[in-house]
């Protein structure tokens, strides 16, 4: 699809990857809707961006949002699946000072499947709806991934929503190939944004020296895979790795 041509919604948007995404779409023509919690990094997006706050963990929210976007932008046709969090820690670990034993908190990982995973499968669900019931095609949905779905340790939430996402990029591809929807996943590694700051800041170290090029990757190199998954027709129900060569 020409980007010029995309009515589409970013989830978490308003800063990060999703805020570099939803300006690059706007600078290349495409109507964009922007929904996040984070009202104040909301406002700070640039003019012509529909924005408006959204709590992707809330089907019902989910809903209206859609609903409004499409409202909004006088129709919808791609979403990316961008909104995330992480809850770091250890599924059982023992305290090395008391030898307690630790079990990781249900809160925690609710918390990230309810907006990695949950939010992102009810996105899919309420887009897709709305292309079906108003005949539009064609579509493109982007679900953002991330090499840690092949296993990270400490991450047993974060991977779990991952993996799923990258494996329903297949099933969501078959079925709705009949409706002319295509499906792609990009599975990032370490990206230098607000949420990897907030990391451990001696295993973001580590990860970082594991990258053969070098460095973290950018918003930009992401925008770049987005861009190819969204511009060719022939790409479908695949994954793509952008981690600088990384392994974890």
């Amino acid at each position: 699809m020409n980007l010029s041509d995309l009515k589409i919604i970013v989830t978490g948007g308003a800063q990060g990857m999703g805020a570099h995404f939803a300006k690059r779409l706007l600078e290349a023509g495409a109507s964009v809707a922007v929904g996040d919690v984070n009202e104040e990094k909301l406002a700070e997006l640039p003019e012509g961006i529909h924005r408006r706050r959204f709590d992707v963990s809330d089907p019902d929210d989910i809903e209206s949002f859609v609903k409004w976007a499409a409202e909004s932008m006088g129709g919808l046709n791609s979403l990316i699946n961008n909104a995330g969090i992480i809850r770091d820690g250890l599924l059982v670990k023992k305290d090395r000072h008391t030898g307690e034993v630790v079990k990781f908190p249900k809160k925690d990982w609710d918390a990230v499947i309810g907006v990695n995973l949950t939010g992102a499968v009810f996105m899919v669900r309420e887009v897709v709806a709305y292309m079906i019931e108003n005949d539009v095609r064609p579509g493109v949905v982007v679900n953002m991934s991330s090499v840690a779905r092949h296993g990270n340790r400490g991450q047993s939430n974060y991977v779990s929503a991952k993996a799923a996402l990258a494996a329903n990029t297949v099933t969501w591809a078959r079925e709705f190939a009949p409706y002319g929807i295509r499906f792609g996943a990009i599975a990032p590694g370490l990206v230098d944004t607000p949420m990897t700051q907030g990391m451990n800041q001696a295993a973001r170290e580590a990860i970082a020296k594991m990258i053969p090029v070098g460095r973290p990757g950018t918003p930009e190199d992401l925008w770049l895979a987005v861009k190819f998954v969204l511009e060719c027709d022939y790409f479908n129900a695949r994954t793509i790795d952008v981690d600088g060569g990384a392994a974890l």
